[in-house]
């Protein structure tokens, strides 16, 4: 359960691509829900992007749903991927369910022992595409 069901997911045909390619690899297997969110998502150019969406290696500010707490992750590949420094990989629940999504909209996701998480996406603060890094 990445998101809510009326929640729109737009992905840059770029991070489309590049996703499909990782989902293709040996041991992709658990990526089922990130597979879902991939292959309904709305594909638009890298040059079209609106500077409040989740693309990869964006900076995000979200605020936790349950307790207001506010932090700073940045979706990124499983190779860069580092909880202490909050680069959250897109195969993960959390970042599974905030890529493709705006500022505004509620990211939800089932945590490991099964409760359901949520975090409301308050910032784009950084996006590769709106700093004219179209290949990143």
């Amino acid at each position: 359960m990445a998101t809510s069901p009326s929640s729109t997911r737009v992905l840059t045909e770029l991070d489309h691509i590049r996703i499909s390619n990782l989902l293709k690899q040996p041991g992709m297997a658990f990526a089922d829900e990130l597979e879902s969110v991939i292959d309904a998502a709305e594909l638009i150019s890298s040059y079209e992007v609106p500077s409040q969406l989740v693309t990869m290696n964006s900076q995000v500010r979200i605020a936790d749903g349950k307790t207001g707490e506010e932090r700073t992750l940045t979706l990124c590949y499983p190779q860069e991927a580092d909880p202490n420094t909050g680069h959250v990989s897109v195969l993960s629940p959390v970042g599974t369910s905030l890529l493709g999504l705006s500022e505004g909209q509620l990211a939800r996701w089932a945590t490991p022992n099964g409760s359901e998480a949520s975090a409301k996406i308050l910032k784009v603060v950084f996006q590769p595409e709106e700093s004219g890094d179209y290949l990143r």
